[in-house]
């Protein structure tokens, strides 16, 4: 990735002490060996069951979290070690985060227009006057009324709310973007005018996105590459054509095998066999292999390694290996 890339990270261990679990001191692994990219005006889709490690990727990617090994760089810059030479101020005001919830992340009390300005006020950047010609700028720009400032959140639906939520993320022009499962709690009407939406912002300003969603089928309409995350460990990454055409990685064949299908022709849906490993006690090698169908015996005592299995594609499966 070159040095213009909005997000580098390479082999980021996430681990947590959580007291104890069956009597015995706990560390909780949630991520290893992590490394991914995102360039300016790219948005890199995230996916896998809950529990895999998505959201605590998100927070490490902007600092919310210090990971135990590794390192991650923003706009070319550490933000994690002790060399670290972005300061935490400067990545809060060129990143922002969209939840899931619109609803719990806006304060039921205040109204919109004192919401999305709850940045901008922060930052002190602006005067008075500008700071609400700021807001109606904003609010028009994701397709809210002009009455809308006044309005409380309460008054709105579940994708106005998540609009406004969205407005409030551009307030400091950030130039990338968390957005976690932003709209797995909306209906599919919604989620298909907020995607647009996200993409209409990021053509017009180049924002660069971090998309986690379990619905692969959005995933697929918003991302340029996805990211296959599975106990903690990146398991594939490609180009999103190239993905879903055709998976190399079994898991990732595993999760579209268990998507929907409205055609009665195609195949019914496959439901993954067993259990996502515990992070307490994790089984030695491939971490998926109790639940693939290709298991070999050196998936039961060796990890693979992540690696180029064709052009532009990442997979970490020892079916991939010739020695």
């Amino acid at each position: 990735m070159s040095a213009a890339a909005l997000v580098e990270v390479r082999n980021v261990d996430m681990a947590f002490d959580v007291g104890r679990h069956k009597g015995k001191p706990a560390r909780l692994q949630v991520l290893r060996d992590l490394s991914l990219d995102i360039a300016p005006s790219e948005t890199l889709g995230l996916v896998g069951e809950s529990g895999s490690g998505k959201s605590t990727a998100a927070r490490v990617v902007v600092g919310l979290h210090e990971p135990t090994a590794g390192t991650v760089k923003l706009f070319g810059r550490l933000i994690t070690g002790p060399e670290r030479n972005l300061n935490l101020a400067t990545v809060r005001s060129r990143t922002q985060f969209v939840f899931q919830d619109p609803q719990a992340a806006l304060n039921p009390r205040m109204r919109v227009g004192d919401s999305v300005a709850e940045p901008i006020d922060v930052a002190g950047s602006h005067t008075r006057s500008d700071r609400n010609a700021r807001v109606q700028e904003l609010l028009t720009m994701v397709g809210l009324p002009r009455d809308a400032a006044d309005r409380f959140p309460h008054e709105f639906s579940g994708g106005q709310r998540q609009r406004v939520v969205i407005a409030r993320a551009l307030a400091l022009e950030p130039a990338f973007i968390v957005c976690d499962e932003p709209v797995s709690a909306l209906d599919v009407s919604m989620q298909a005018q907020i995607v647009n939406l996200l993409m209409d912002l990021q053509a017009r300003f180049g924002i660069g996105y971090l998309f986690i969603a379990h619905d692969l089928a959005v995933v697929r309409a918003i991302a340029h590459r996805v990211g296959v995350i599975y106990s903690g460990a990146i398991v594939e990454i490609a180009r999103k054509d190239a993905l879903y055409a055709e998976p190399a990685h079994p898991y990732t064949r595993a999760l579209l095998d268990a998507v929907p299908r409205l055609d009665p022709a195609r195949k019914r849906t496959k439901p993954i066999a067993g259990e996502v490993p515990s992070l307490f006690a994790p089984p030695p090698g491939c971490r998926f292999h109790a639940r693939c169908p290709h298991v070999m015996p050196r998936c039961q005592i060796e990890e693979p390694a992540l690696r180029e299995v064709a052009p532009g594609r990442l997979a970490a499966c020892h079916l991939y290996e010739t020695t």
